[in-house]
């Protein structure tokens, strides 16, 4: 691709690098340079522009943009029209932004010409959403190179995975002192949370919080649900605390205790014949993003969620602060 100040003799099929406006004619960047266009800009007086002009083996941005892109893209996306060497691939329901996240360094390594950016991988979209987009840096790149991206790009590379309209069973727990209008907020920021997955509170249960209560309201509502939250009166505080307990004593498994995400650090993922069971921190009462988001997503859209998923999740899992916190990490001022 040649580059730089053109005579306007020359410029023909070339593209503007920069806009032109002079009297009344207004030309834009990205514009090809017709024989029209050409012969006006020379009757306005110009007689050099900053162009580029494509040369054998060249690919122009917005064919390479959508040839990358028609590779990348996956289940439930779609790929905007190629614009300014641009093509933005956007959700078509709502879900969980599923990324290749090496696939994607690895094309990023190929040329500075070729681009791609995404959403952070496992991030919940609504249907519209932008989750990807791909971008020719110049007004073309060379075969080989799109090529050698090309060779680097899984096919579906990147895609949403579908929330599910789960079934979920909840047990909260009480002590003295808790109110009952805490209990009552806890639920409707819980259904808010699933409202966009369309799962719903399918049974409720309170029960004090005590081992034996707490298993025998999961062991009723496990067979009817998709998956069980469980909010403790109190924080979980070890694997031999009233939830967890309750849970190995219907059978069910703990994958994992505390995650190094803050707030949620004090989350319990548990399972029992395939079943998600959620030791909810305290945290999970606010409607502000923590941790136990994180988790649930994953759940509701039936991706991968395991010990070693939620070790990956520190990076990046410092987030906001809660002011309701009992203990929020600096005093106040």
């Amino acid at each position: 691709m040649k580059f730089g100040q053109t005579p306007i003799e020359e410029a023909e099929d070339a593209v503007l690098a920069h806009g032109v406006r002079i009297g009344g004619l207004a030309l834009k960047k990205g514009d090809t340079l017709t024989l029209e266009r050409r012969l006006a800009l020379r009757a306005a007086g110009v007689k050099c522009v900053v162009a580029a002009r494509l040369e054998p083996g060249d690919v122009g941005e917005n064919e390479a943009a959508l040839k990358l892109a028609k590779r990348l893209v996956g289940a439930h996306l779609r790929c905007s029209e190629p614009f300014t060497g641009r093509v933005n691939l956007f959700a078509e329901t709502a879900g969980l932004a599923i990324i290749e996240a090496e696939a994607i360094d690895r094309i990023n390594t190929v040329d500075e010409a070729i681009t791609v950016a995404t959403l952070p991988p496992y991030r919940a979209v609504a249907d519209g959403d932008m989750v990807a987009t791909i971008k020719i840096i110049p007004f073309a790149t060379q075969a080989p190179t799109l090529e050698a991206a090309l060779a680097a790009a899984p096919t579906g590379a990147i895609s949403v995975q579908p929330f599910r309209p789960m079934r979920i069973g909840v047990v909260s727990t009480t002590l003295p002192g808790l109110k009952a209008s805490i209990m009552a907020k806890t639920l409707r920021v819980l259904e808010a949370r699933l409202k966009p997955a369309g799962a719903r509170i399918v049974g409720q249960e309170t029960v004090p919080h005590e081992v034996g209560p707490v298993a025998k309201a999961l062991a009723r509502l496990i067979d009817g649900s998709d998956a069980l939250i469980a909010f403790g009166a109190s924080a979980i505080t070890d694997r031999r605390d009233v939830i967890p307990a309750a849970i190995e004593a219907i059978g069910g498994r703990i994958e994992r205790f505390g995650m190094p995400v803050d707030p949620g650090n004090l989350l319990l993922l548990a399972e029992r014949h395939g079943i998600p069971i959620i030791g909810a921190p305290g945290c999970a009462r606010s409607p502000k993003e923590n941790g136990f988001d994180w988790v649930l997503q994953r759940v509701l859209a039936g991706a991968p969620i395991h010990d070693a998923d939620i070790r990956a999740m520190g990076v990046g899992g410092l987030l906001m602060e809660i002011a309701s916190r009992p203990q929020p990490r600096a005093p106040d001022d």
